[in-house]
């Protein structure tokens, strides 16, 4: 029942003294199916919520008295946030009842209360296996994140925390074409690379569609002759002169990566690292390239470096042949600030 009011000499009735002793062992309850605004009448009741959405609980000032009370549980499945409307509530715990969570509004004025929340849960707001607790002005939940992601400080981040990729301790690599570009006709082009220190061109499967084909990477597409550079080539198995096995040093329109050999059914892998590609002046690089050419001179090797000595800045890198066109392959560009 609701706090009652009695005057001086009144007699009280037996019922009304059996009123006011069931009301100390089971108070007054008032369901309510949606949100609701706290009422004068409510202090000394129990007002429950039974909803399956989020509702407010709302309290506002000169409803009630200091060391007024009323306590707020929720059966539902909805979260019941006690709010503050024209009052002020002030909790150590959390103002959000989950199901089954409840707590009592005490009244230190007309116009404040504290919230004494003795939720089941310990007004702990983690709902999934792996949250972690954060906080901004209240506890809060920092949700688990991706596999293999690392936990890392963000002052711009509300809770001052967030789940980003682990760094390898060097250089950041990150992948600039998501998924790779495939390798298709006369050239592909990936752009879009402009203020990045360093380059790392992965080309996989690649391959053109002529046997002796050259294939080559251009900066800036780039086909002047710029690029200087050595490169050798070595037979896994027995090569049929000791002269492929030396130093080739070349002044060429392109980045020779390697040859395709007598068969065009071959591909090849390899790896092109390019550094000084933010700053004007020479670009300095290495590589490696081997390829399954098939025929008779299957299994080709290459490593080699050179540089590259276009003065501007690297905004693109090409991936182009000698004759005929590329005809299946990819292209990874990795960049780094």
């Amino acid at each position: 029942m609701a706090k009652q009011t009695f005057t001086t000499g009144q007699v009280l009735t037996a019922a009304q003294v059996n009123s006011l002793q069931s009301n100390d062992f089971n108070q007054t309850v008032s369901e309510k199916t949606a949100a609701y605004t706290l009422v004068a009448a409510d202090k000394g009741t129990r007002i429950e919520f039974n909803t399956s959405g989020s509702v407010t609980c709302t309290v506002n000032s000169g409803l009630f008295d200091a060391g007024d009370t009323l306590v707020v549980q929720n059966r539902g499945a909805g979260v019941v946030t006690v709010t503050a409307g024209t009052a002020t509530v002030n909790t150590s715990a959390t103002l959000a009842l989950s199901q089954y969570d409840a707590g009592t509004l005490y009244f230190i004025s007309a116009s404040a209360a504290i919230f004494f929340n003795t939720d089941a849960g310990g007004g702990s707001p983690l709902t999934t296996k792996g949250d972690l607790y954060g906080f901004s002005t209240v506890d809060a939940r920092i949700p688990i994140g991706a596999n293999n992601t690392v936990l890392t400080a963000d002052s711009t981040e509300s809770l001052g925390l967030k789940w980003a990729a682990a760094s390898s301790g060097g250089a950041n690599w990150s992948l600039l074409n998501a998924g790779g570009t495939s390798l298709s006709g006369a050239t592909t082009t990936v752009s879009g690379i402009s203020g990045k220190s360093q380059l790392m061109i992965l080309l996989q499967g690649a391959s053109t569609n002529t046997v002796f084909s050259t294939i080559y990477i251009r900066l800036n597409t780039d086909s002047g002759s710029n690029y200087v550079g050595f490169a050798p080539t070595i037979f896994p198995q027995t090569p049929f002169s000791v002269n492929f096995c030396t130093p080739q040093q070349y002044t060429d329109t392109g980045i020779r990566m390697g040859t395709q050999g007598s068969s065009a059914t071959g591909a090849g892998d390899g790896y092109l690292l390019v550094s000084g590609c933010n700053a004007s002046g020479v670009k300095v690089w290495t590589q490696s390239f081997s390829s399954t050419s098939g025929g008779g001179e299957q299994n080709r090797a290459y490593f080699g470096g050179g540089f590259y000595s276009g003065s501007s800045t690297i905004s693109s890198v090409s991936v182009t042949c000698s004759s005929g066109t590329l005809d299946s392959g990819t292209v990874f560009v990795y960049t780094s600030a």
